[in-house]
């Protein structure tokens, strides 16, 4: 199912299933108690996990098809991955990729949760979707936390 695409606050558009308006059947209409954009707290206050920027190499796979992109920001929850031809929302896929340091492979499944779609001339400067981790492996859930806590570790102390 296609999303609503709105104007994330200090953020890039992005797309998300809309939850349905009170009273009402139908999905996808805006509900009248939506706080204005400037009434919402700030993203990052919104968000569940922080983001580490990094820029990896990731091999996206799903059916036949095989991306090779970046992620560009790593959270407990999921990626940010940069391309021009991001998958549809809810499209499962097998995320691998090599964080630096490591002799290992990091494999996991996700879910595209949001599209920040390329948009001919107009200025987007980050293409592409946002995909949580699911299914994850409770070896696999330990090992991600180590290595975004540990990330977050030498960048800070590095400020």
């Amino acid at each position: 199912m296609r999303g609503a695409v709105r104007r994330c606050a200090l953020g890039p558009p992005c797309e998300w299933p809309r939850q349905p308006a009170r009273g009402s059947a139908k999905r996808g209409l805006v509900r009248s108690d939506d706080p204005k954009p400037s009434e919402r707290p700030p993203v990052s206050e919104r968000r569940s996990a922080e983001r580490i920027d990094v820029t990896w190499s990731v091999d996206c796979e799903t059916g036949d098809t095989f991306l090779y992109a970046d992620i560009t920001n790593i959270s407990e929850l999921g990626i940010f991955v940069r391309t021009n031809e991001p998958l549809e929302i809810g499209t499962r896929l097998t995320l691998r990729f090599m964080p630096p340091g490591s002799s290992d492979a990091f494999v996991a499944v996700g879910q595209v949760q949001w599209v920040n779609p390329v948009r001919m001339l107009a200025d987007n400067p980050n293409p592409g979707m946002g995909i949580r981790f699911v299914d994850l492996t409770r070896e696999a859930r330990e090992r991600l936390l180590d290595l975004v806590r540990t990330i977050a570790y030498v960048r800070n102390a590095k400020n």
